[in-house]
Formats: C-alpha cells, sequence, structure tokens
C-alpha cells in the first residue's frame, strides 16, 4: 500500500516504460535520443524518482505518443497545471491536506468511479446543508472560515459529475446511510430528495445494500475505485483512514476490489427498487 504521490510515481512510469518498450526502444536509446543518462530513464521508470512535465513531454515525443488525453492524464500524473493555470483546488492549498488534494486530483481525472459508502452519502452527491454536517463531525473543531472553505470544495467537486464527459459514478450505499440523521431530519429529506435527482442522471448509478443482506464483503469499511481512460493501468483503489488515505495499485488488488464491488452490485436493490427505498416508498426488504 503506497500513499498517493508514490503511487503516481510508480503508475507514471510503468507507462512510459511500457511506451518505450512499445516504441521498441531499449533504456539506454531511449537516454541517448533525450541526452540523458540511462540511471535517470531508470529511476524514472521505477518510480524510484519524480519527473518534471517537461522531461514527460520530451519522452512522450521520443516514443511517438500522439494520443492528446493519453499525454494529459501522464501529464497530470507528474504534476502539470494543465501548463496554463492551476487547478481549483490548489487555491485551498493551505487548508486542504496533502491526501485530500491527491484524491481531487484522481477524482478530476477519472473517466468512471466505483464506490461502496457504509456511513455517509458520497461526496459527490452531497447537498450544501449535509456536506457541512459531515464535514463539521470529520474535522472537529475548526474556525467558521476554514470550515466554509471545505464545504466549498466537497460541492466543488461534484462538477465533475457536469463535465464534458461526465464521471461515471456507480455507487453502492449501505442502508445506514440512509437512517443516520446527519444534520437533522429536514437536512436528511433535503438529501434523499438529491439522491433520487442524481439516480435519474444517465452517468449515475445508484443501488442500496439492504440490512437484510447481512454480513457482506464490504463491511470492513468503503472504499473508490478510480477508472481511468486510455490505460487500465492507471487503475487505483482508495481507502479513506481517519488521518490518511492508502491507494493500492497492484493488479491483484483491484482485481480483488473489483470482484468485491461487483459482489456487492448482486447482493443490493435494483436501481429501480433502490429509488423507492430512497425516496422512502420501500421497506429496505
Amino acid at each position: 500500500m503506497q500513499h498517493g504521490p508514490a503511487v503516481r510515481r510508480r503508475k507514471l512510469g510503468a507507462e512510459l516504460r511500457a511506451l518505450r518498450t512499445g516504441a521498441g526502444l531499449t533504456s539506454g536509446e531511449a537516454a541517448r535520443l533525450v541526452g540523458w543518462h540511462q540511471s535517470k530513464v531508470s529511476r524514472i521508470e521505477t518510480g524510484a524518482s519524480g519527473v518534471k512535465p517537461p522531461d514527460v513531454r520530451l519522452l512522450l515525443d521520443v516514443y511517438g505518443v500522439e494520443d492528446d488525453e493519453l499525454r494529459e492524464l501522464l501529464l497530470v500524473l507528474s504534476g502539470v497545471r494543465d501548463g496554463r493555470r492551476d487547478h481549483w483546488w490548489h487555491a485551498y492549498r493551505g487548508v486542504l491536506p496533502p491526501t485530500y488534494r491527491d484524491f481531487i486530483s484522481l477524482e478530476s481525472q477519472a473517466s468512471a468511479m466505483r464506490t461502496l459508502e457504509t456511513s455517509v452519502v458520497p461526496g459527490l452527491l452531497q447537498t450544501p446543508e449535509y456536506a457541512r454536517a459531515v464535514t463539521s463531525a470529520a474535522v472537529g473543531t475548526v474556525d467558521e472560515d476554514r470550515l466554509d472553505a471545505l464545504v466549498e470544495v466537497r460541492l466543488a467537486r461534484q462538477d465533475v459529475l457536469r463535465s464534458d464527459p461526465p464521471l461515471a459514478l456507480d455507487a453502492v450505499l449501505d442502508e445506514a446511510v440512509l437512517h443516520r440523521e446527519v444534520g437533522g431530519p429536514e437536512v436528511m429529506a433535503r438529501q434523499r430528495a438529491r439522491l433520487v435527482e442524481a439516480a435519474r442522471l444517465p452517468q449515475v448509478r445508484l443501488q442500496v445494500l439492504p440490512f437484510s443482506a447481512g454480513a457482506h464483503i464490504g463491511i470492513t469499511g468503503p472504499f473508490v475505485i478510480f477508472s481511468f481512460p486510455s490505460t487500465s493501468d492507471l487503475d487505483v483503489v482508495v481507502l479513506d483512514h481517519l488521518t490518511s488515505s492508502l491507494y493500492l495499485e497492484r493488479k491483484e488488488d483491484l482485481r480483488a476490489y473489483t470482484e468485491a464491488f461487483d459482489s456487492l452490485r448482486i447482493h443490493a436493490l435494483s436501481p429501480e427498487d433502490s429509488l423507492d427505498v430512497i425516496a422512502g416508498t420501500g421497506d429496505g426488504a
């Protein structure tokens, strides 16, 4: 298990190595073409050291990579801010911990997100009032300005559902999420209405995992699987903890969590029945 920056270095290095071999070049040949020592290419490909965006562009040019979407994704992994301006969340650099910024960066570049939530509504679907109550509980006693900023970030993240193309969100919600009165009954009523609205979006699939499902494979905690365009080798699992997030990148980890999510979807209610439960017209049985 690695933290966000290490995962991104390793994934970037692995993809650059695959592109080099696909171009029919040895590491030594690639190094000569860009005017580097071979050890620099090796350190980049193993993730032992970071690589600056201009160096990534240079390697991609040498490897003949013309896919704009792939180039952009690899540049994001190297830390580029699109060459023109910082991404929106960098305005909150003094408020957000590095692991949260890493999460937002991955979320903003992902094409799909699968998530199991066992306690709260996914951040991408929270109303402002619900987001404020959750954030306040999560961070404890903070001044109002900091709390306002954290809520703003949570709401700004929701733009990925309105982007072109939008993020495809596939969420399984434990029924407990619907019964935990975060912020009180009125806040929950508005939050349920927001979920119903979101469930009708073509890019959002919501399923409720009913209490009647009993013990299930996700009972140990929530998780997120990010999938990316162009290559599945960049997919990553994120596990949230109280003070940090862990990122799992190994193929066996991705396979295990993908199978777990597929199993949860099978045991969850259908999207149609889930919609009834969310709206309060079903019994969740």
